[in-house]
């Protein structure tokens, strides 16, 4: 069966909601055996349940990404206990903004959690892969590739996970790890429907169809369109890929202003 992952071990971080639950329900119903990393771990144990129900395996563990001695001790006890053979770091957050918009505090905690986050989970994670290779699996964004009106410093961020992807590629390729990053464009998640309810109270059906028709192919895409590509990419069909990004943007980068 193509893109089976039977007998592998992942780390997904933000796995409890949006695209990181898409993705780890992904990974469990072809076989991986998923540890769950979210700050919210009510949400990471509701999700592991879903897995379990459906007869994936799946744990749940309490983590800020942000906190390297939190992320080291818990990526440290799972690589104990079982051998570490996936890493998708998922775990971000976004910021609305531009430079004068952006408060010290603001750019801080992006960066705290977008770039030192998937540094630190990096960190964790590559002395449990080197002996007998792996698959790491960043989360950018076409942020990173291109400008973005007001995203300011989720741009800077993104920029930094998509060179950190390129790095990690070539530092560890002689070690059998692959590193890759995805970049989507907006994605459907409850998030989104939650900035709509909070900036445009009234207005939502119309802002979603506006920020729809920015993608060229006329919609936003699902978070089970990225897992799918994340599937693939952490799959062996995939073994001949690594240093490189993916854009799923439904014709964002390529197509807007053609």
């Amino acid at each position: 069966m193509k893109f089976d992952l039977k007998d592998k071990r992942a780390i997904v971080t933000g796995g409890g909601s949006g695209i990181g639950s898409a993705i780890s329900k992904t990974l469990a119903a072809n076989g991986a055996q998923l540890h769950i990393l979210d700050i919210n771990k009510e949400a990471a144990v509701l999700l592991v349940d879903e897995i379990q129900a459906a007869g994936g395996k799946a744990s749940p563990y309490r983590c800020d990404v942000a906190n390297q001695e939190e992320v080291l001790k818990t990526i440290g006890e799972i690589g104990k206990s079982t051998p570490i053979d996936i890493l998708v770091n998922n775990a971000g957050i976004a910021h609305v903004g531009n430079v004068e918009q952006t408060t010290a505090g603001d750019f801080d905690r992006v960066f705290a959690i977008n770039v030192k986050g998937v540094y630190n989970c990096i960190l964790g994670t590559v002395p449990f892969m080197k002996d007998k290779g792996g698959i790491i699996l960043n989360m950018a964004s076409i942020a990173g590739s291109m400008g973005i009106n007001n995203r300011f410093a989720y741009s800077a961020s993104k920029g930094a996970v998509l060179t950190m992807t390129y790095s990690v590629a070539k530092d560890y390729i002689g070690y059998g790890i692959r590193c890759n990053s995805i970049s989507p464009a907006r994605i459907h998640t409850p998030l989104v429907d939650g900035y709509l309810r909070k900036n445009f109270p009234g207005e939502e059906k119309e802002m979603f169809e506006k920020l729809s028709k920015t993608q060229p192919i006329g919609r936003m895409g699902t978070p089970q369109e990225v897992a799918d590509l994340a599937l693939f990419l952490c799959s062996d069909e995939a073994a001949f890929i690594t240093g490189t990004d993916f854009p799923i943007d439904g014709g964002f980068i390529k197509l807007n202003g053609d």
